[in-house]
């Protein structure tokens, strides 16, 4: 061989090489921006799933607030109710104030029907499990007719509006049968 061939072969070769070297680097290029979509892909799927999750919470923190708007509103009335209540119990007392009795019932009734209506009800309690989520006790007292624990009165009345407790019910609370 010449030297003008072995020359040429290895320009050639080089040519060859550098080509093999070029088809390389492009593969590895593709590979890095193929590595790059499907991570931008796999970001866009987290952040359309994120947004969808805020959604979600924002429409139920939403629903809650809305059920529960009228929470003062309510907490207002029920000292209207309670009122109500002792004009009824100093009414029965005396036997000249029948007919504002039965107007304070009547006033009485419809309020009631207009907290019902609302979700706002009144809490259980006596004869039932003193619960200190619904029943705030202000006294303990010797029952025969309750088990110790039981609610054996009410001195306030409680309310609830849908699950929510709006005002615990006061109550004593028994300690079972007299010693």
């Amino acid at each position: 061989m010449t030297k003008q061939q072995n020359g040429a072969t290895a320009e050639a070769s080089a040519q060859a090489n550098d080509e093999a070297l070029a088809s390389a680097a492009a593969d590895l290029r593709i590979a890095e921006l193929e590595t790059q979509l499907k991570e931008a892909g796999d970001r866009a799927l987290r952040a359309q799933a994120e947004l969808e999750n805020y959604r979600k919470r924002a429409q139920r923190e939403l629903a809650e607030e809305r059920r529960y708007a009228v929470v003062p509103l309510v907490r207002d009335l029920l000292t209207v109710v309670d009122n109500l209540r002792r004009a009824i119990d100093a009414a029965k007392q005396t036997s000249d104030g029948k007919g504002l009795l039965e107007g304070v019932q009547m006033v009485a009734t419809q309020l009631d029907a207009v907290l019902k209506q609302h979700g706002c009800l009144p809490i259980e309690t006596v004869g039932t499990p003193f619960d200190p989520n619904q029943h705030q006790a202000i006294a303990q007292e010797s029952s025969a007719e309750h088990p110790s624990g039981t609610v054996t009165r009410a001195t306030q009345v409680g309310y609830k509006l849908h699950d929510r407790v709006i005002r615990p019910a006061q109550v004593f609370v028994s300690t079972g049968a007299p010693a």
